[in-house]
């Protein structure tokens, strides 16, 4: 018997590799790119460890050129949600008893295997299949994803670590217990990472998952469940379920043991879930824990004593890195007079020289947005400014979807604070500017922190310190992760743990313990040494 007390040492973040040309690395990413792109893959359903072929069928396609399809996939029916409901409750007993450190090894594993095994398949696939760049994949699918994995390890070994005093006559212990019943996890198409993540965090600490991988990431997200099985996952423990929301929701949601829900994706969507749970909550055995990151109308705020060429940087990066498809991507920006016109110059030239196409050409910053509704709905935001007095287009302002779905960096003015591309989520290519008198600085701050339903990142930039200062509290709930000097993007594990209240979600900071103690149900348990044999107290005559 191993009767260590083990714990994992706090890891370093994953190293970002260059691919500078005529390297290695490039080679053979380049190599790997056009192996994906030359073939289709079948992707099946995996439920319990046995892969289930429907007949259903779905195509996931480069949105770079919607004519090239790189899979198929088959998508589940009641049927077979039941099935992984059922897998996922039997797989349950096995898995939570198994010695959390080895559940920690297979995560491990997992980590290694992406890190090194499987690095440029997992690039590639997000990349072709989700429109990422190769740096955006790179610190998304390969350095986030292996983040997760060891930091969680860590993570969990400073959790199963914290334990009560015990007084005289008596020894405390906390037990932390998975929770009771299978988690129900939502993952989006935006990032590889999160979709690791959601399941993750939530099988390490003895849960067990049914999967619903977003339809337009089912590539990247079939061979992270691929690398799962092979770094030694047990069937059932994350049963792989791509298909139809709304029809799997639908039967998870009404499940009895329904123990939790870890979601991604848009504000409406996480809405629904939780009102089917609220109607739901006399089925269930236990109130599941509801844990999601929605969206947001994120900012950037600057003093005037910012650097404008250091604030033009931000929001170029920040609003058009992966085409602003985002949660955390810059849309809106507060300038003051005294700064714009330098800023605005900084700005347009760098939009002047980035390069818009497919992602197989390494020098493109900006590729295509995910599929055509994505395109059509930030077309229309982009219409209305095109079609109001109460703005006007500085840069950008055309797409093409004939091939593929490209949309222009775009930069809007607003005359207006209250503008609909300053309120409303657009998640596309497009960011707002409202440019204020510089000596109300305090009153747009407030302006700032109420015009958005979201709460979830934000930056102010300046070299005032008390501005910064000012700006942070101001906008306390404005932004759960916020940034000096910074785009708003970039969040990395361990160091800037990710999330954000309001309508942006419950904030419970996935890249920290935070997250991974939601999925516990801690149980005390106290021993009595010496148990008491008479009901007096000890001053009461006998």
């Amino acid at each position: 018997m191993n009767n260590a007390i083990f714990n994992f040492a706090e890891p370093a973040n994953e190293p970002v590799l260059d691919y500078l040309p005529g390297s290695r690395e490039r080679e053979l990413l380049e190599l790997e790119l056009r192996e994906q792109g030359s073939k289709v893959v079948e992707i099946p359903l995996i439920i319990g460890g046995k892969e289930i072929r429907t007949g259903k069928m779905g195509k996931i396609v480069n949105p770079a050129d919607h004519t090239h399809v790189l899979a198929t996939y088959h998508m589940a029916t009641e049927k077979e949600v039941r099935m992984a409901v059922d897998a996922a409750l039997e797989a349950k007993e096995c898995w939570m008893t198994l010695a959390w450190m080895e559940r920690a090894a297979i995560m491990a594993k997992a980590a290694d295997l992406i890190s090194v095994k499987y690095r440029n398949r997992i690039n590639a696939a997000t990349m072709l299949g989700q429109g990422k760049n190769l740096f955006q994949s790179e610190i998304d699918a390969v350095c986030e994803v292996v983040d997760y994995l060891r930091f969680n390890n860590y993570f969990a070994s400073l959790i199963y670590m914290d334990q009560p005093r015990s007084g005289a006559g008596s020894i405390n212990r906390l037990e932390y217990r998975p929770l009771e019943g299978f988690i129900y996890t939502i993952s989006p198409f935006n990032f590889t990472a999160i979709a690791t993540n959601l399941n993750s965090s939530v099988i390490l600490m003895g849960n067990t998952t049914v999967w619903k991988p977003a339809s337009t990431a089912v590539l990247s997200n079939y061979y992270i469940m691929k690398i799962y099985e092979e770094a030694g996952l047990p069937a059932g423990v994350i049963n792989f379920v791509p298909g139809s929301g709304s029809l799997i929701s639908d039967v998870v949601l009404k499940h009895r043991d329904l123990a939790g829900v870890h979601f991604t994706g848009s504000n409406a969507t996480f809405n629904t879930i939780w009102k089917q749970v609220t109607e739901n909550l006399s089925v269930y055995k236990s109130y599941p824990k509801i844990v999601g990151e929605t969206g947001g109308k994120d900012f950037i705020f600057a003093h005037n004593s910012a650097e404008a060429l250091e604030l033009a940087t931000a929001i170029v990066r920040g609003a058009f890195e992966y085409q602003g498809q985002k949660c955390s991507a810059a849309s809106r920006a507060y300038i003051p007079k005294s700064l714009w016109e330098v800023t605005k110059s900084h700005v347009l030239r760098m939009i002047s020289e980035i390069k818009v196409g497919n992602v197989t050409d390494l020098n493109n910053f900006v590729n295509a947005v995910i599929d055509e509704a994505a395109f059509d709905r930030i077309m229309n935001y982009i219409k209305k400014a095109q079609e109001s007095d109460k703005a006007e287009i500085i840069a950008g302002g055309k797409g093409d979807k004939t091939k593929g779905y490209f949309i222009e960096p775009t930069v809007i003015v607003a005359k207006d604070p209250h503008f609909i591309t300053m309120e409303e989520e657009i998640f596309g290519p497009v960011m707002t500017i409202y440019v204020y008198d510089d000596d109300k600085f305090e009153e747009t701050l407030k302006l700032c922190d109420e015009t958005s339903p979201y709460g979830l990142t934000g930056a102010i930039f300046s070299r005032d310190r008390y501005a910064l200062v000012k700006a942070c509290r101001v906008l306390r709930y404005a932004a759960g992760n916020f940034y000096y000097n910074d785009k708003p993007t970039g969040a990395m594990v361990g160091q800037q743990p990710f999330g954000g209240s309001r309508a942006s979600g419950t904030n419970d900071k996935a890249g920290s313990h935070l997250n991974l103690l939601r999925w516990v149900s801690p149980r005390t348990i106290k021993e009595t040494l010496i148990p008491a044999t008479d009901f007096r107290y000890p001053y009461m005559d006998r």
